[in-house]
């Protein structure tokens, strides 16, 4: 289990400064790094766990996250964009006029 805990650590901060970015940021750029900091915690936990227990499907769940958050950053950029083309800013505050 020592392999585990030296990969669970850095997992863990990773994660957490993700969500505390995520929380208490209004800045939709660093919003959205904090949630691929997020993930990158999380795909870090399971190629821990799929390591320690010598399993491939965490390696394989690790490949769809990375897609998934691929796709991610493809629509977050352009949902961003829109807002900045509308609003002139990238804050959190004109999120309820990107309808308009």
């Amino acid at each position: 289990m020592e392999g585990l805990n030296q990969f669970l650590f850095p997992a863990l901060m990773l994660f957490a400064t993700g969500l505390m970015g995520a929380m208490f940021k209004r800045n939709l750029i660093t919003i959205f790094m904090s949630i691929e900091l997020m993930l990158c915690g999380a795909m870090l936990a399971m190629l821990a766990f799929a390591s320690e227990f010598n399993d491939m499907a965490g390696g394989v769940f690790v490949f769809f996250i990375l897609t998934i958050a691929a796709a991610e950053v493809a629509v977050g950029l352009a949902i961003i964009t829109q807002l900045f083309k509308v609003e002139n800013t990238v804050s959190t505050k004109g999120m309820n006029t990107l309808g308009d």
